[in-house]
């Protein structure tokens, strides 16, 4: 029986690189996937699904008002047998588009597996991963480090200076540059003006 995975993490677990390496599997044993990835995130190209260590593939860019089921539905009879769907950066679907996915396992029984974070810079949840954690069948958390060493859970965007940006778009894509994965504590004491992040912290060197 096929299920919706929701694999999410705070930024930089690799998250895209679980996702090519399940391709890749998939691929190892003569299988074909489906890779889908929102058009909104096109920092390597439109369509490039890429990690951070180097990996990547060539994925179906989406919008947010296109149906993931009837984009499925058109691959399978154009290409034939499709053995999983995979979705990077699944916090922008729509909630729509993940009642999308969940047809896409229980009317065609192919396993869609999802890949996002789970919370915005200000520690509130995506529409696509709030319905993810709703409707998934499995929920897996891929872990990562905030730089105090506990484990980090939240996402801090920050300005030039390190300091965090509170108000704004929830959507504005950006690096280590402008997104740093923390603790809750941490968060806290970055959001509320107590600590900025240096730019060590923050990858960018000394």
């Amino acid at each position: 029986m096929s299920k919706l995975y929701f694999y999410y993490s705070a930024m930089n677990a690799g998250k895209t690189t679980t996702l090519l390496q399940s391709a890749h599997n998939y691929h190892e044993r003569g299988m074909r996937t489906l890779l889908f990835t929102p058009r909104v995130d096109g920092r390597y190209g439109t369509g490039v699904i890429a990690s951070r260590i180097g990996l990547k593939a060539d994925g179906r860019a989406f919008t947010a008002d296109e149906d993931l089921l009837e984009l499925t539905k058109a691959d399978v009879e154009a290409n034939g047998r499709l053995h999983c769907v995979l979705v990077d950066e699944a916090q922008f679907l729509t909630k729509v588009q993940v009642w999308q996915l969940t047809e896409i396992v229980d009317r065609l029984n192919i396993p869609v597996l999802a890949y996002g974070l789970r919370t915005d810079f200000r520690g509130e949840l995506f529409e696509g991963s709030k319905y993810l954690l709703a409707w998934a069948d499995t929920l897996t958390e891929i872990k990562t480090i905030c730089h105090t060493g506990k484990k980090a859970t939240m996402v801090v965007r920050v300005d030039e200076q390190g300091r965090a940006v509170t108000e704004g778009p929830q959507v504005e894509i950006g690096g280590n540059d402008r997104y740093v994965s923390v603790s809750r504590a941490e968060f806290k004491e970055i959001t509320q003006g107590r600590k900025v992040l240096g730019p060590e912290i923050r990858g960018l060197g000394e």
